[in-house]
């Protein structure tokens, strides 16, 4: 940072931004937008590559539209009813990402207690074991019975699904933290909260990450597993009602949208935990 030293002496002084840091941010932007680029143009080559294989597939093997409809086929169907098509995915949605959110929240805060209180560990890893144990299939007629066929089953069938993932790394990590500050925390007495809170929280971040990333891929499948077993709405309603009816363009309109939340999820999160972890050290 310079001063302006063209202002009037006595004036206040206008702090300049130097011309090698300006360059540096701009090099910054420049590369990260490049790389975003680079990362669009990439997916969008590869996703070409699959229509063109899909087609050329249908076309050789004359496979019949109720089996397998042609791009334009499933193309045609989202432009008929892609208003209705995005009513529903909007409820999936929602679904999938309150359910993300809470799954991630229930796993840190187990997690945390876990690490914090050893008894309560001993208590909750049985009950954690169990719940992963069962199909979520044995779970979800349960939850629908319980809780209805709103939105509320749905949501609780996706906590099920992905809170697993975040308790065990972050445990994992809380756990595994640097012996030299753990350490460092027992000589000066700090109490157990207060290492938690300077070391070894930070210490499992990189682990927690790691959990969120994970659990961004299993959110949806609670979601539709519940809209399978009983829903009122969501993709995986439109996908049995379309299957009942033999309208393969559309159950594959409902499924390509659902890939899309999902690689949209994964995308958001994938930013979201680098900016979390800037330290961490990416290959």
């Amino acid at each position: 940072m310079l001063l302006d030293k063209s202002a009037p002496v006595g004036a206040p002084q206008t702090v300049v931004a130097a011309p090698g840091i300006r360059m540096g941010a701009l090099a910054v932007i420049r590369q990260g937008f490049l790389g975003v680029l680079s990362r669009a143009v990439r997916i969008a080559a590869g996703l070409a590559v699959f229509v063109v294989l899909w087609d050329l597939t249908v076309r050789l093997l004359a496979i019949p539209p109720f089996m397998l409809p042609s791009p334009m086929q499933v193309f045609t169907a989202f432009q008929k009813r892609g208003g209705f098509l995005l009513e529903h995915a909007s409820i999936t949605a929602f679904e999938t990402v309150l359910g993300f959110l809470l799954g991630v929240f229930a796993g840190t805060v187990i997690a945390i207690a876990m690490w914090l209180f050893p008894l309560a560990r001993r208590g909750l890893l049985p009950m954690i074991l169990v719940t992963q144990a069962l199909p979520v299939f044995a779970i979800a007629p349960i939850l629908v019975l319980w809780l209805g066929f709103g939105l509320a089953s749905k949501i609780v069938m996706a906590i099920l699904v992905i809170f697993f993932a975040v308790t065990s790394t972050f445990y994992d990590g809380l756990r595994r933290a640097d012996p030299g500050y753990t350490d460092l925390a027992r000589l000066y007495r700090i109490g157990r909260f207060k290492e938690l809170v300077y070391f070894r929280f930070p210490a499992g971040l990189p682990a927690l990450a790691s959990g969120i990333r994970i659990a961004a891929v299993f959110a949806p499948i609670g979601a539709i597993v519940g809209e399978w077993v009983g829903a009122k709405g969501g993709l995986a309603f439109i996908m049995l009602q379309s299957n009942a009816r033999m309208q393969t363009d559309v159950m594959f309109a409902a499924l390509i949208l659902l890939a899309v939340m999902v690689l949209t999820l994964r995308f958001v999160v994938e930013h979201f935990t680098r900016w979390m972890v800037p330290w961490q050290v990416e290959d």
